[in-house]
């Protein structure tokens, strides 16, 4: 949702990079490049206003004046300005203090309130609750029945007592399954509410009426990200009439420009809370302005990546892998491998786990063109292969592969390219897992950058001793200006190239296998 924004400020920041002090000019021409950006991504004009008005603020006082990377600094200020529009810090649920704690959804039909019913259900199900749905939307046809389905998808309850469609109501709907939740014992009562296509008299009293019979600890106003403007307009429409406590964004994964995330929180003066971003029960978070804003300028979401590696990843799994693949290569099998790449797959979307991390920001198209389905055609290879190969891969000739590649559906070239890559893959993790890393500084086995063995070392330093100078002055003085010049050439870390960047640098041969 956030592409074009984050692209338009790259490259506004790109122009500040590089200069060692920055005038009152470059600020003002970056703040207007940034101005541009927010007015395209339908930012709020209230809210653009009082976000350059910080940025040129704070730009020109002494922190950027005296800062020793001014363009570094001034992507710092827009940064916290970014978050302090969204909300500043998370804001978490408020749970009473006698169960159950009564949340309550408003919002206008279509915004997605009954998907996000069974999401939040499931999300608060993980954090080792135990939520009720309600059905008090009794005017959209089959809408108890919607709810009913997704409640069951989530593997949470349900409270429908009215079949809907025009009949029963609401709100003894809603002050039942009160009583019910305490029977029950559920600690935490959803209550999914009618909405409209537009703001009514009729749709505010229902909602008041609702609020008023069971006291909801929050309400949460539901608003799709992917309506612009509007969105403002409904939020501060329905904080007026009924009243809300913070902020639920759903289809936050659609193709809208944005403005209505970056524009709500500041304009109605409630936080965001919880981010909707796809169609599956588990695409649902809650929402960290900081994360946020890193991702829109680019700069990923390392920490919710970590959160969900955590969720998924068992730390005796972890660990039982490492030590394996301390062992040595072989003991890392490509049962191993599918277990791993399915762990990976239960995290969720390979693109936008992908695109949590630093300057991925650049390969979007790639992302977007990523095939997840590459992902089950691997599984599908290895589930074609005998227990005795998955060992073994290296007994895996001609006629195995055209078995595997007849079992699996792919071509014999596809069966050939994974195994090849299973053992790179095998290499490289074996390596690290032992504490080396090919290529890289200080580790073992890098040639020529500190690493390697002992054995090595010490040879290279009996060589380094047993070059000495010259005794011929001529000589010396020439070998001495051919060392200055090629100092001179040198780039960064005495790579070859200067200010090129190094690009006669050679990987090593480990790494060139996994970049295409």
């Amino acid at each position: 949702m956030f592409d074009t924004l984050s692209d338009r400020l790259a490259a506004t920041f790109k122009n500040l990079r590089g200069k060692g002090r920055l005038s009152e000019a470059d600020i003002d021409a970056t703040a207007r490049e940034i101005r541009i950006a927010l007015l395209e991504a339908d930012v709020a004009l209230p809210v653009v206003r009082a976000f350059i008005k910080q940025v040129k603020e704070r730009s020109l006082g002494a922190e950027v004046s005296q800062a020793l990377n001014p363009a570094q600094q001034v992507i710092k200020i827009v940064n916290d300005e970014l978050v302090g529009i969204l909300g500043g810090e998370a804001r978490r649920l408020r749970f009473a203090k006698q169960p159950p704690t009564v949340i309550m959804l408003a919002g206008l039909q279509g915004a997605g309130k009954t998907t996000l019913a069974g999401k939040l259900g499931r999300w608060l199900k993980t954090q080792g609750h135990a939520p009720l749905l309600v059905a008090c939307d009794l005017q959209r046809p089959n809408a108890v029945n919607q709810l009913s389905v997704v409640a069951e998808r989530a593997e949470v309850a349900v409270f429908a007592p009215e079949p809907g469609n025009g009949v029963g109501d609401p709100v003894k709907v809603a002050q039942d399954s009160i009583e019910f939740a305490r029977t029950k014992q559920h600690d935490v009562v959803i209550v999914d509410t009618a909405g409209r296509l537009g703001i009514d008299e009729e749709l505010m009293r229902q909602a008041a009426d609702i609020r008023d019979a069971v006291r909801p600890d929050e309400v949460l106003f539901v608003v799709d990200a992917m309506i612009g403007q509007d969105a403002v307009n409904t939020a501060e429409a329905f904080r007026d009439g009924v009243g809300f406590d913070g902020v639920v964004l759903s289809k936050l994964d659609g193709d809208a420009r944005g403005g209505a995330a970056l524009s709500i929180a500041h304009v109605t003066g409630r936080q965001i809370m919880f981010a909707s971003n796809g169609e599956k029960l588990d695409d649902f978070d809650a929402f960290h302005p900081d994360r946020m804003a890193s991702r829109i300028l680019g700069m990923g979401d390392m920490l919710s990546l970590i959160e969900k590696a955590e969720q998924t990843f068992s730390q005796q799994e972890a660990e039982k892998m490492a030590a394996k693949l301390a062992k040595g290569p072989k003991e890392f099998t490509l049962d191993d491998f599918l277990a791993q790449m399915e762990q990976v797959r239960k995290m969720g979307s390979i693109s936008k786990l992908l695109g949590m991390l630093p300057g991925m920001g650049q390969m979007k198209d790639q992302l977007n063109n990523l095939d997840e389905r590459d992902v089950d055609r691997t599984a599908a290879i290895i589930k074609s292969m005998t227990p005795a190969e998955r060992q073994d891969p290296t007994i895996i000739n001609g006629s195995r592969r055209a078995r595997i590649a007849r079992g699996s559906g792919v071509e014999v070239s596809a069966v050939k390219n994974l195994v090849e890559r299973f053992f790179d893959a095998r290499k490289m993790m074996s390596k690290m897992a032992q504490g080396g890393m090919p290529g890289m500084p200080g580790m073992p086995g890098t040639p020529g950058m500190g690493g390697g063995s002992a054995k090595r070392k010490g040879k290279q330093q009996k060589k380094a001793k047993g070059k000495q100078r010259s005794g011929n002055p001529m000589k010396r003085k020439a070998e001495e200006q051919a060392a200055a010049a090629r100092r001179e050439q040198g780039g960064a870390f005495g790579l070859p190239g200067g200010e090129q960047g190094g690009k006669d640098f050679e990987l090593p041969d480990e790494f060139k296998k996994f970049m295409g």
